[in-house]
């Protein structure tokens, strides 16, 4: 098999991450986030209990880039435990 680079995978998975909280985000600013999470949690035939809060940019970016950098550590940590693996 053929060895994956660290940094292309760990942005790969960074900006997976990044953008499936960045839609997140723009389901809470356009209000459209509470109905989506109550119809989840009544699928799971669960009562919803959590409310969104207010829509807040600084937050929404500090997710984004949160989730973005996580992911890049993941994928980093993933693709050289791989490399090694494949030795």
């Amino acid at each position: 098999m053929n060895p994956l680079r660290p940094h292309t995978t760990g942005l790969a998975l960074g900006g997976f991450f990044a953008v499936f909280h960045f839609l997140w985000a723009v389901l809470v600013a356009s209000g459209w986030a509470q109905p989506a999470m109550d119809l989840v949690f009544r699928l799971h035939m669960l009562e919803p209990v959590l409310r969104i809060a207010p829509f807040s940019i600084a937050l929404a970016v500090g997710l984004i880039v949160l989730t973005f950098v996580v992911g890049y550590v993941l994928g980093w940590i993933f693709a050289t435990v791989w490399n090694m693996a494949q030795r």
